[in-house]
């Protein structure tokens, strides 16, 4: 901002001592210190509102294009019409009839091929599910709800001794 080098700062501090002199330099300098600080204060409080300012006008720049083009939209698609499908570019229009047909039904057999892949994952991940809880359970030990076998078989053996 200011292009103040070190031989002019070293300068104005000669004067200062000189002017001001030694004794009374910290009051002076506490004093522009206070100044320095309300000038930056005045300064960001004046970006700040330059700022929101900017912002609100942006603001209301893009919702006067939003409101047109949501008019725009609104003309060429009124309520109860079928909306018309707008070309994509997916297939030229300059393309054959056969030509066209004929990858509309690779990307229906593409399509297919997806969705049967996706569930056999899904029975696979599925299945893995199944027998990793099996297998907890075979290592967890047997659950409160179900009996445990081991009490049937003691009295059995107990019996046959």
């Amino acid at each position: 901002m200011f292009d103040i080098g070190a031989t002019e700062l070293l300068l104005l501090i000669v004067v200062a001592i000189l002017v001001i002199g030694p004794k009374d330099m910290p009051l002076a300098l506490r004093t522009v210190g206070r100044w320095v600080g309300k000038m930056r204060k005045l300064s960001n409080q004046f970006r700040t509102g330059f700022d929101s300012i900017v912002r609100e006008a942006e603001l209301e720049d893009m919702e006067s294009k939003w409101k047109a083009q949501n008019e725009k939209i609104m003309r060429e698609h009124p309520e109860g019409a079928p909306a018309e499908m707008e070309p994509t570019g997916a297939y030229p229009s300059d393309m054959p009839p056969e030509k066209a047909e004929e990858l509309r039904r690779i990307a229906d057999k593409d399509r297919e091929q997806a969705i049967i892949a996706a569930k056999e994952a899904a029975a696979a991940e599925e299945g893995d599910l199944t027998a990793s809880s099996a297998e907890s359970r075979a290592e967890a030990g047997p659950s409160p709800d179900e009996p445990d076998p081991a009490p049937d078989a003691a009295p059995e053996q107990a019996k046959e001794s």
